[in-house]
């Protein structure tokens, strides 16, 4: 009974991403990430029980890969076809004029082929959990940035605009090229070969663990003076400390 325990977790995980995923098409962007930041801290909780009842097996990594498939793949696709379909004022079950960017027309329902590109981020991700499951090099470290990372980073957006909006904010990021080139950026990331440290603590060492402890003190420090905006931030720190780390190890 015990080896089930972190399946159970992974499934609490897979279930706040169909949640999540609920959310998001009624463009409830808040509880949707609500409920994908709870996914993924199951998804971080799952992989701790499961080394510490030594209770990891290949039935848990696959299952892990399909929960995060949905919480970390499927939710910020869906977030980023609603957030371009508001800038090119994409049609939905409502009746509208035609607009230039219309290819489907079928029984009223139309569809635009821009925002279509939000679900870009869905595949990347599909195939980034593909390789990391057949990669037995990334235990130490991640190959590219890791899914729930960069699903954060895609959420934070809506969030930002939800609760420290304003002007400059909203004309950059309800802009679609701002919006298709993040896209872009976020595929790339996800399967690039950059060598990203992993937060996982072997020992609680402060000389070994130096670079995990300080993005982890920084990140609180610019979530309660910057909140949302500090995540794009914090992932962009998490980079450029990682290409550093690589630079001195060579």
């Amino acid at each position: 009974m015990i080896k089930h325990i972190p399946n159970l977790v992974t499934l609490l995980n897979l279930f706040c991403g169909c949640i999540a995923t609920i959310f998001a098409v009624y463009n409830n962007f808040v509880a949707a990430a609500l409920f994908v930041s709870l996914g993924i801290f199951f998804d971080f909780f799952d992989g701790f029980l499961a080394r510490i009842l030594k209770a990891q097996s290949p039935l848990g990594l696959q299952l892990d890969s399909l929960a995060d498939m949905v919480t970390s793949g499927v939710v910020p696709g869906i977030v980023m076809f609603k957030l371009i379909s508001m800038t090119v004022d994409a049609p939905s079950f409502a009746s509208h004029n035609d607009t230039w960017n219309s290819f489907i027309n079928w029984q009223g329902f139309k569809l635009s082929v821009f925002p279509l590109l939000g679900f870009f981020i869905t595949l990347a991700s599909a195939y980034r959990l593909a390789k990391f499951n057949i990669d037995e090099d990334q235990q130490d470290y991640f190959k590219g940035l890791p899914v729930p990372a960069n699903t954060l980073l895609i959420l934070s957006f809506p969030l930002i605009l939800e609760f420290q909006n304003s002007t400059l904010i909203t004309k950059l990021m309800m802009s679609t090229p701002f919006l298709l080139i993040l896209t872009l950026v976020s595929c790339y990331l996800l399967n690039s070969n950059i060598k990203l440290f992993a937060l996982k603590f072997k020992s609680w060492d402060f000389k070994s663990n130096i670079e995990k402890y300080g993005l982890i003190i920084t990140s609180i420090v610019l979530l309660i003076s910057f909140k949302f905006i500090a995540i794009p931030i914090i992932i962009l720190l998490y980079i450029m400390i990682s290409l550093i780390k690589n630079f001195t190890n060579k």
